[in-house]
C-alpha cells in the first residue's frame, strides 16, 4: 500500500516549531543580570555561556550533518530535542547548585549540540519539499529562529520574576522538549522524484542544480570556500553590531538606555523579516545576486555609520544591517542546493555553518577589543566595511565558477542530445 504523501506546508510548520524553540538562545541576555546578581559572576563569565552554545552549534552542525543525511529528519529532530531539553533542564540544576562550569556544560555544550542538529535537520528537508520555492521555504523556518527571541524574552522575564532562574530553566526545558519532539515526529523526506501537486501541469520548469555532490566532494571545490567566506564576513560584521547595539546606539546618537533597548527589540523584527524577505527574493533574482546585494548595501552603511547623528537615518541603516544579517542565514541553504544539489545538503550545510561558529567568536570579541583600546566602536565599523569589500569581490568570483559549471553542463546536455 502506497504511503500517503505528507503536506509540505505542515512540514514547514514543523520546521518553524523546532527553530522557534532553539532560536530562544538569542534571548540569553535575559539571564545575564539575574545570574550576575545571584552569584556574583562577571558579565564576561555569564556571556561565555552564550558564546559556547554558538560554538557548539557550528561544531555539531558540521559533525552531525552526515547523521542527519543517514537517519533522516525525524530521528535527527528527536536527537536535537533530547540534547536541547537536557541542556536547558540541566541549566536549572546548575543554577540550583551554583555551578558555572555545569552551566557551561549543560547550556553551552549539550544545548549547543541540540542547536546545531536542530538547525540543519528541518532546513535540509525543506529544500527537498520545495524545489520550486527553496528560498521561501528555508526563509520560513529560519525566520522562526530570528523571531524566537522576541517571543521568548517577555516569557523569560516574567518567569524569572515569578518563579526564579532555576525554575524558569526547568519550565522552558520541558516546554521546548515537547514542542521540538512533536514537530520532529511529522518531519520526513519526500519520495524520490516527488514534485509539488500540479507543478508539471503548470508548465513551469524547476531550475536544475549545477551538480549533485557529497559533502566530502563539495569541500574540494572553490565555490564551497567562496560560500564559507561570504557567510563568515556577513555574520562577523552583523553579529558584532548586534552584540553591541545597545551601547553603540547610546554612544553614536545619544539614545537613552531605555530607548536603545526599545530599538534593539524592534531590530529583532528586522532580523526575522529579513530572513523570509531576502530568502523569498532570492527565488526570483538568484542567490548570487542576493549575496552581492547584501554587500553593496552594507559597505557604505558601515563606512558612514560612525558619523551619523540623525536618529531616523541611523535607525534605517541598522534595520538594513539586521535584515541582511538574517537574510544571509536564510538564503544559504537554497544557495547550497543550487550549487551542490540535495544529495547531502544537510551535511554540506553543517560544514558551511562552521563559518557561523567562527564569526560568533571573532565579531563580538574584535568589536569589544577596539572599544576597549580606543574608547569607541567607530574603528571596528570601518574595518568591517573593508571586510564587506572583500566579500563583494568573493561574490563576483563565485560567478566565474558558476558560469564555468553552467557552460560545462550545457555542453554535456548538447552532447547527450546529439548522441
Amino acid at each position: 500500500m502506497q504511503q500517503k504523501t505528507k503536506n509540505r506546508w505542515f512540514i514547514a510548520a514543523s520546521a518553524v516549531g523546532i527553530h522557534i524553540s532553539i532560536g530562544s538562545v538569542y534571548a540569553w541576555s535575559n539571564f545575564t543580570t539575574p545570574l550576575m546578581e545571584e552569584f556574583g559572576w562577571t558579565a564576561k563569565q555569564v556571556q561565555f555561556t552564550f558564546s559556547l552554545a554558538i560554538l557548539f552549534l557550528g561544531l555539531s552542525a558540521a559533525f552531525m550533518g552526515h547523521f542527519v543525511e543517514k537517519h533522516g529528519p525525524k530521528k535527527s529532530g528527536l536527537v536535537a530535542s533530547l540534547f536541547f531539553g537536557i541542556g536547558i533542564i540541566g541549566s536549572g540544576m546548575a543554577v540550583n547548585v551554583g555551578s558555572l562550569n555545569l552551566l557551561y556544560l549543560f547550556y553551552g555544550v549539550f544545548g549547543g549540540i541540540g542547536l546545531g542538529v536542530g538547525y540543519i535537520a528541518p532546513v535540509s528537508t525543506l529544500v527537498k519539499w520545495f524545489p520550486d520555492r527553496r528560498g521561501l521555504s528555508t526563509g520560513l523556518a529560519i525566520m522562526g529562529f530570528g523571531f524566537a527571541a522576541a517571543i521568548a524574552s517577555p516569557i523569560m522575564n516574567d518567569l524569572i520574576t515569578s518563579v526564579g532562574i532555576a525554575n524558569t530553566f526547568f519550565i522552558l526545558g520541558v516546554s521546548y522538549f515537547i514542542i521540538m519532539s512533536l514537530s520532529s515526529l511529522y518531519l520526513a523526506k519526500p519520495a524520490e522524484g516527488w514534485l509539488p501537486k500540479g507543478f508539471s501541469a503548470s508548465g513551469k520548469k524547476i531550475a536544475q542544480d549545477l551538480s549533485q555532490l557529497t559533502a566530502n566532494e563539495s569541500i574540494k571545490t572553490k565555490r564551497f570556500y567562496y560560500l564559507w567566506i561570504m557567510l563568515f564576513i556577513n555574520v562577523t560584521c552583523g553579529i558584532a553590531v548586534i552584540s553591541a547595539m545597545k551601547p553603540l546606539a547610546v554612544e553614536s546618537i545619544g539614545l537613552t538606555k531605555e530607548a536603545a533597548a526599545a530599538l534593539v527589540g524592534g531590530l529583532g523584527i528586522a532580523n526575522g523579516l529579513g530572513r523570509i524577505g531576502w530568502a523569498s527574493i532570492s527565488d526570483y533574482i538568484g542567490r548570487e545576486n542576493t549575496y552581492t546585494a547584501f554587500f553593496l548595501l552594507q559597505i557604505p552603511i558601515f563606512f558612514f555609520l560612525p558619523n551619523i547623528t540623525t536618529q531616523s537615518i541611523y535607525a534605517v541603516m541598522v534595520v538594513i544591517v539586521y535584515a541582511c544579517y538574517g537574510g544571509g542565514f536564510a538564503s544559504i541553504p537554497a544557495f547550497i542546493g543550487d550549487l551542490f544539489g540535495t544529495k547531502q545538503l544537510g551535511a554540506i550545510h553543517g560544514y558551511i555553518l562552521t563559518a557561523w561558529a567562527a564569526a560568533g567568536l571573532v565579531g563580538p570579541l574584535f568589536a569589544a577589543y577596539i572599544k576597549d583600546s580606543t574608547g569607541s566602536y567607530a574603528g571596528s565599523l570601518t574595518f568591517f566595511a573593508g571586510l564587506f569589500v572583500v566579500a563583494l569581490i568573493v561574490s563576483l568570483l563565485i560567478r566565474i565558477d558558476i558560469n564555468k559549471l553552467r557552460a560545462q553542463n550545457n555542453k554535456k546536455m548538447k552532447n547527450t542530445v546529439a548522441s
